[in-house]
């Protein structure tokens, strides 16, 4: 939540890693001097961008700014650039939670203040515009402040910011709920597509595009025609003015495509939370579920939607330090009814009395609430009423309105949880995450994807292995992974009784993979005591992590991840339906001796069929040791590392 500067200097062109031309033009360098972005004004007027790394061009000379709706660039002609500034800056962030506790911040910036010509008529746009770049080690940032406009105006028609990309580069685009889209050649997209964008250049280089910081207008979208590798962004911008700057445009940069997945370039561009606000309460971790047990048998007990099923869910996960359990749809009336009451209806006296019994098992409960309930009754009310109640969190679904529109009613909602110590899920057709867990570490999850057991369709292992690369950039996801019944045919479940294409070590693996504030459970408690390991490596699961780290992977084909506890390291792998065989490097470790718990499918195992065998082992194990792993088709592999004592 907090930043920790080391260094933190505004310095005039002069700055060494800044440099001047005959035609106005800046040279920005990352921190560790491996990106280069250059920054040019043309004889025209017009301001343009350019990015490499280790001095191999990614994306060619591209446009920045505005158009009117007289069709006048901004800026353009007449314009000229004041009194650039350069600074550098050297911190730390601590979230509240995430992927790691302590985040560097490191990033070379140059403030370019743009005045626009002198003119006797009255302006359509905007005297002054600041071009704000920043060059971290993982990615390139900019963004537009504006000046001296009215509150509540559009100045602007359109963006001019183009990514005119180098080469002819493959890339994978989200899709909604549906299967990604890619690998695609970017000569061959001439479609509207949604972030994020993920791209292998195929020289040892990958990149991806997003944004940050959404406070007004449409979430971007990008827009190319075909044979060409230049992309526009269509979306309308918002009313900027000079209180509400215009979101950051972001490009991710590594050497492997897990950079963009580890970092925190999102976040660390989102504004710090409001001081006056604490967010002590704020406590992410694994939750179970009442959605899909629903209906699910066994010993003798039929499992339901009711306060029976929910105490036998809060007594697991008491017993295996779950920290929350999660209501959904319908506990106040049919959800999509206008007069279903999300304050007096349905189940509410049991809705009350399970969140009393998780509180004395140290267990929060979570509350659903679909948007049709809080747009008929006072959302303010509504939220304040679970917060008395103790509530722990909100699941919010199926909003309506524009994007636009759903961003402002998602953002507004955010705040009035955090104000109320709720945490938020926001599902069903979000807005895209942006980094908004800085501003309001509340915001833990979003169902950016189609949640492997929320829609009545599941996806196979390739579709996984595309969404950690795409979806997952641009923040928490809610998946709905780790589902151990997989019984081939259909089961006695009520809302989803589909066999689920994937393996048994698999879907506990997923868990891990998929970063989450909220990792929700999709079973019954039956089904995760029958393999013990697999239930060990979920409880180990204890959020906030200390460091996570993409080990190895590839877009479309596998992914190996590991996160660290105070207590645990956690190593979980997943491939696609090919075979395949990894060695995993435990160099990353730090010194010691550390007992390793090595779940993986068995000899047979295959996510159309024979998906629940599996072989465990225990070693101890060293950082110069490496692990060998076999992952079935549609398999995975989960190792427990705990250090040994001296």
């Amino acid at each position: 939540m907090k930043s920790f500067p080391i260094t933190s200097l505004i310095l005039p062109l002069v700055c060494l890693s800044l440099q001047t031309y005959a035609s106005p033009s800046y040279q920005l360098k990352s921190p560790n001097e491996q990106l280069t972005c250059q920054i040019r004004q043309t004889p025209q007027g017009n301001v343009t961008y350019t990015l490499s790394y280790q001095g191999t061009p990614l994306i060619a000379e591209s446009p920045m700014g505005y158009t009117t709706k007289d069709g006048t660039q901004v800026p353009g002609s007449g314009w000229h650039i004041s009194t650039p500034q350069h600074k550098s800056y050297r911190g730390f962030w601590k979230p509240v939670w995430g992927k790691r506790s302590l985040v560097p911040e490191r990033y070379e910036e140059v403030i370019l203040p743009l005045e626009s010509p002198e003119s006797g008529t009255q302006q359509t746009f905007p005297a002054n515009i600041d071009i704000v770049v920043r060059l971290y080690d993982d990615g390139l940032a900019f963004r537009y402040n504006i000046h001296h406009t009215e509150n509540n105006t559009r100045p602007f028609e359109k963006e001019s910011t183009e990514f005119r990309f180098a080469g002819d580069y493959t890339a994978w685009f989200y899709n909604g709920e549906n299967a990604n889209i890619g690998p695609e050649k970017l000569s061959v997209c001439h479609a509207v597509r949604l972030p994020v964008m993920t791209i292998d250049t195929g020289t040892g280089h990958f990149m991806a595009i997003h944004e940050a910081d959404l406070r007004t207008g449409e979430p971007m979208k990008l827009q190319s025609e075909e044979g060409s590798c230049d992309f526009t962004i269509p979306s309308r911008p918002g009313m900027l003015n000079s209180d509400t700057p215009s979101p950051w445009r972001v490009v991710f940069c590594g050497e492997t495509p897990g950079v963009a997945i580890d970092s925190h370039l999102l976040e660390l561009l989102n504004p710090p939370p409001d001081p006056s606000l604490d967010f002590s309460w704020v406590r992410p971790g694994v939750c179970v579920w009442d959605w899909r047990i629903n209906g699910a048998k066994t010993d003798g007990f039929t499992y339901h939607m009711d306060y029976p099923s929910w105490v036998r869910m809060v007594d697991f996960a008491s017993d295996h330090n779950i920290k929350h359990l999660v209501l959904d749809a319908n506990w106040y009336g049919p959800e999509f009814q206008k007069d279903s009451n999300p304050l007096q209806g349905g189940k509410t006296e049991d809705v009350q009395k399970i969140i009393q019994y998780g509180k004395q098992k140290n267990v929060g409960v979570w509350l659903y609430l679909n948007d049709v309930g809080g747009r008929q009754y006072p959302l303010d009310k509504t939220l304040e009423q679970y917060a008395r109640w103790g509530a722990a969190g909100v699941k919010y679904g199926f909003m309506n309105g524009t994007p636009e529109e759903k961003n402002a009613r998602t953002r507004r909602i955010t705040e009035l949880c955090a104000r109320n110590h709720l945490l938020i899920d926001f599902h069903d057709g979000p807005v895209h995450p942006y980094g908004q867990m800085r501003t309001w570490p509340n915001a833990i999850t979003r169902e950016y994807c189609q949640a492997q057991l929320d829609g009545h369709k599941v996806f196979p292992p390739a579709t996984f292995l595309t969404s950690v690369f795409v979806n997952m950039v641009a923040g928490p996801l809610d998946m709905n992974n780790g589902m151990f019944d997989l019984r081939q045919g259909p089961t006695t479940r009520t809302d989803e009784n589909k066999p689920v294409p994937s393996t048994l070590v698999s879907e506990a693996a997923r868990t891990l993979i998929v970063f989450s504030g909220a990792t929700i459970l999709p079973d019954i408690p039956e089904y995760y005591t029958r393999y013990p390991s697999l239930l060990e490596f979920i409880s180990a699961q204890q959020m906030p992590w200390v460091e996570s780290k993409t080990l190895d992977g590839k877009i479309g084909e596998y992914i190996v991840m590991a996160r660290q506890t105070p207590q645990a390291t956690l190593i979980a792998a997943a491939g696609n339906e090919s075979p395949r065989d990894l060695i995993i490097s435990l160099s990353f470790l730090k010194p010691g001796s550390y007992q390793a718990t090595i779940t993986q499918d068995g000899p047979e195992a295959h996510y159309l069929h024979n998906r629940e065998t599996l072989t465990t082992e225990t070693r101890t194990v060293t950082p110069q040791d490496s692990i060998p792993i076999h992952l079935a088709p549609g398999g995975g592999a989960c190792i427990l590392l705990k250090l040994l004592e001296k």
